[in-house]
């Protein structure tokens, strides 16, 4: 792709390759007119015009993303409030604009991050920054770990200036990686939150929400069909989600755990811990089924929830997980198992069948191990502390010694 920044003042241009900490891995990574050549990225000088030709294809593996700065180079205005917006343009290799962001409302800055073009599994995805600077392009150089001369000015942390172009404070908080993240849908928001841009409905954790802008309206579900189906599984317990219906933006957490997103093509399903649930979209269909494998042996609350459809989900874990890609017979304690494919045949077993006795489980009551078969995946957390337990805490699960992952529906 080949990205086009216009700009009615002299401008200085650069591209920068950064790793998924957000950090250049050295100072070649700043592509600009005294480097103008880096891998996969090319830089050139028109009047008034920077083209920066973007090959993803031959950017190397720990490149994450690419972000484009403009900065006034000094011989005009002092500031985008004197000099007006840069613009930036991204056309496709038959030279087909298909992306155009103008960082409007820019004040006291004399730098800014247009746009980034980042990783998103297999793919490369676009969106709009606009994260201005007061202190050029040294500023941001800094931010993303660039190493300054000594000799050269130290350089403030990145600033926040009002849309009238006034200083309002200065904080490493205003930097690029704190900002709001873009998009519709539900996103993540760094490694513990997600943000909806919201126009329609969603269903939530009950309590989730820890920020949100516009127009948005919170019903409680807990009578609705879904909390039904916990009732008859559980003792007649519902499930704390809500409904969020409007425009705007949401901010959606629970218990600083990490969050993860899921897409649903249709295929196959998803099961997994109620309490590991944080948001989905209504396009997914959901039940709450009893585990495969775990009708004998008093194993009576062995449910999990199942979603099904074309959607997105966003899950939690507590702490980062590992997937499991199951092509053989795979095994996992019942409160670590987060999720897993729906196609997978499960079965339980109590450790004591192994012959290990205690030796695994530290908390799962019965001590009890899940076994996996087929082909599939089975999202593991590094954790085997109860959730919580179950609704009330009075569910057949907790009876069967499974207050985690099998049993406890929806936990914290």
């Amino acid at each position: 792709m080949t990205i086009t920044l216009q700009s009615s003042t002299p401008v200085d241009v650069s591209a920068v390759l950064l790793t998924a900490r957000g950090k250049v891995r050295s100072d070649s990574d700043l592509i600009f007119y005294n480097q103008p050549r880096g891998p996969g990225v090319d830089y050139r000088r028109e009047p008034n015009q920077h083209f920066i030709a973007v090959d993803t294809a031959a950017l190397p593996a720990d490149v994450d993303s690419v972000a484009i700065t403009a900065s006034l180079d000094g011989t005009g205005p002092a500031t985008f409030a004197e000099a007006g917006p840069p613009t930036t343009t991204v056309a496709d290799e038959s030279a087909r604009p298909f992306a155009l962001y103008r960082a409007d409302g820019l004040g006291r800055e004399n730098a800014v991050v247009c746009i980034e073009i980042y990783r998103r599994g297999p793919d490369w995805k676009i969106r709009a920054i606009g994260q201005g600077y007061e202190n050029g392009l040294a500023g941001i150089a800094t931010e993303f770990g660039i190493e300054i001369d000594e000799d050269d000015a130290p350089t403030p942390p990145p600033t926040l200036a009002s849309r009238e172009g006034t200083l309002a404070m200065r904080s490493e908080l205003f930097a690029p990686s704190h900002a709001e993240v873009p998009g519709a849908g539900i996103q993540k928001q760094g490694s513990k939150m997600c943000r909806v841009g919201m126009n329609g409905e969603l269903m939530a954790r009950a309590g989730s929400m820890v920020a949100y802008q516009g127009d948005l309206k919170f019903e409680a579900q807990g009578s609705g069909g879904f909390g039904r189906a916990v009732r008859q599984a559980l003792s007649g317990e519902g499930v704390p989600l809500m409904k969020v219906s409007g425009r705007g933006d949401l901010f959606l957490a629970n218990a600083a755990q990490d969050v993860h997103l899921i897409d649903l093509d249709g295929t196959d399903g998803l099961t997994i811990n109620g309490s590991n649930v944080l948001a989905f979209e209504s396009s997914l269909s959901y039940d709450v089924k009893r585990v495969q494998g775990a009708a004998a042996g008093g194993n009576a609350g062995f449910f999990n929830c199942v979603f099904t459809g074309r959607g997105r989900i966003a899950i939690t874990t507590d702490g980062v997980p590992v997937v499991l890609q199951v092509d053989q017979p795979t095994y996992a304690d019942p409160q670590a198992a987060v999720a897993w494919s729906s196609s997978l045949s499960t079965n339980v077993k109590k450790n004591d069948s192994f012959g290990l006795g205690t030796l695994i489980g530290r908390s799962t009551g019965e001590r009890f191990t899940l076994e996996f078969r087929g082909q599939g995946f089975v999202v593991v957390q590094p954790s085997e502390l109860p959730p919580g337990g179950l609704i009330g805490g009075s569910g057949s699960g907790e009876q069967a010694g499974v207050g985690g992952a099998l049993g406890g529906l929806l936990g914290r």
